[in-house]
């Protein structure tokens, strides 16, 4: 295996770890490092999109005791029954829309142009939803994911399709949009987190699937490094962002896409980086 692929499935693994669960788009930035690094192939984007899955191991591993009291709470507790209808409820309109539009968002809408767009504009969402909810902390009025009614799950659901766009975010999609809809910042967090594991596992597994003649046994190293850096990076970044949220909002995040998103817009326009498609 080819040392510098290694390297840099490493780099893109620390990349998608590192930007999956915070709301700046883990999509958007594995596109742009992948033009940077020259690995933006077909193979190259069932690689991103397979080692999501290191990432959703790590919020296994955090989230393993809320898991496990579920599950083996599942077939006798309302609560429990009630919150694993919400995941599955949130989860089924990614599943139709994606298998709807994903082929022809993926034809159209994977540039580093509408990634940058996209980065500008959810971050200005995102500095409306936290100044909403900071001049009327009222507007929260779900505290825990516990008290979310399957109505809510659905609205947080349909927002996380949002994601679909390149640049976006999911976690951005999910934290923000439930924000809007009501959820405290830290349950809006937490539902995020919880609803990543069936959406990117099937993601995955979709997409590894459907395009797996393009893989061999060779590949094995490749999707390793990436899965296993994918994983530590993610799971570091989880733990940090458990701790931030309780005291500070996501405005910095906010005003790191909006900068992030005009350089990569005015490189591209003044052909100082040339952005691969």
């Amino acid at each position: 295996m080819d040392i510098a692929l290694l390297i840099k499935a490493a780099i893109m693994g620390i990349v998608e770890g590192l930007t999956e669960f915070l709301p700046i788009s883990s999509t958007g930035h594995l596109i742009l490092a992948g033009a940077l690094l020259g690995f933006d192939d077909d193979k190259a984007k069932v690689f991103d999109i397979a080692i999501q899955t290191g990432a959703i191991f790590a919020v296994i591993l955090v989230y393993w005791q809320k898991i496990r009291d579920t599950l083996v709470a599942l077939p006798d507790e309302k609560q429990a029954q009630q919150f694993a209808l919400n995941v599955l409820v949130a989860f089924i309109p990614a599943v139709v829309l994606g298998l709807l539009f994903g082929k022809a968002i993926k034809a159209n809408l994977f540039t580093p142009v509408v990634v940058a767009s996209t980065f500008i504009i959810g971050g200005f969402i995102i500095l409306w939803a936290e100044k909403r909810q900071q001049r009327n902390p009222a507007v929260a009025r779900i505290h825990a994911v516990e008290a979310m009614s399957t109505m809510d799950a659905l609205k947080v659901g349909l927002v996380q399709c949002l994601a679909m766009i390149p640049g976006t975010s999911r976690s951005g999609a999910t934290i923000i949009g439930g924000m809007l809809l009501g959820l405290s910042r830290k349950a809006a967090t937490d539902f995020s987190f919880y609803l990543a594991i069936p959406t990117l596992i099937g993601a995955g597994v979709y997409s590894l699937y459907k395009d797996r003649a393009l893989l061999s046994l060779a590949d094995l190293p490749l999707f390793g490094v990436g899965l296993l850096f994918s994983f530590v990076s993610a799971w570091l970044c989880i733990r940090w962002l458990l701790r931030y949220i309780a005291s500070h909002s996501f405005v910095p995040f906010a005003w790191y896409r909006i900068a992030f998103g005009v350089v990569v817009l005015a490189t591209a326009w003044s052909g100082l980086v040339s952005w691969a498609a």
